[in-house]
């Protein structure tokens, strides 16, 4: 017959397995996924974006899959629209998006659709009812361009206004009424960058 081993003993062990486990487990977490070969589950998002913050560094394919560098519309006011092929509400307000967009100056507030959505979704939903403004894509992400341009919720649409110095002016969470956006965009059509 063997004789235990001192509860102290086994403590010791255990809490030094422990530890061992927590550094491991911080360890990863640190690390990107590419570095150890395990998905991003539990890594933090970046903080979504508020007014008055820069708006993020921004570039998503379009529908043909070419980059959009959201940096060239610099120098203007810009409405980025988020929305989905999917979504009532986004659907419904795009002829109105589209009406405004179309209004604006070639120095005027610039419109850029960000479909969180796949190509073909888009491609379908733009051969029903085409918009003349660019359209980007993602797909959703615990830190898309959505999230990261504060959209915290996830809901769609979802609506920012950067202004011409390329800081976030205000957003808005849900569709536009009737007229609503000429409002909401308010002076910002006249705060361009000389």
């Amino acid at each position: 017959m063997s004789t235990p081993p001192p509860r102290t003993s086994l403590m010791v062990v255990a809490a030094l397995a422990a530890a061992l486990g927590l550094g491991t487990g911080v360890y990863y977490v640190a690390r990107t996924p590419q570095e150890t070969g395990f998905p991003a589950v539990g890594r933090p998002a970046a903080a979504p974006a508020q007014p008055g913050d820069a708006m993020p560094a921004i570039t998503l394919p379009d529908v043909d899959g070419t980059p959009v560098d959201f940096a060239r519309f610099g120098g203007r006011p810009l409405l980025i629209n988020v929305w989905a092929s999917w979504c009532g509400p986004c659907v419904e307000e795009m002829p109105m998006l589209a009406a405004f967009a179309a209004a604006q100056p070639a120095d005027g507030v610039q419109v850029v659709g960000l479909a969180i959505d796949t190509p073909d979704g888009v491609r379908d939903f733009l051969d029903r009812v085409p918009v003349t403004y660019p359209i980007v894509i993602e797909q959703p992400a615990p830190d898309d361009a959505s999230v990261r341009l504060g959209n915290a919720q996830g809901l769609l649409p979802y609506t920012v206004l950067v202004g011409a110095d390329g800081n976030i002016v205000k957003q808005k969470l849900g569709p536009f009424a009737d007229g609503e956006i000429e409002q909401w965009v308010g002076s910002q059509a006249k705060n361009r960058r000389r």
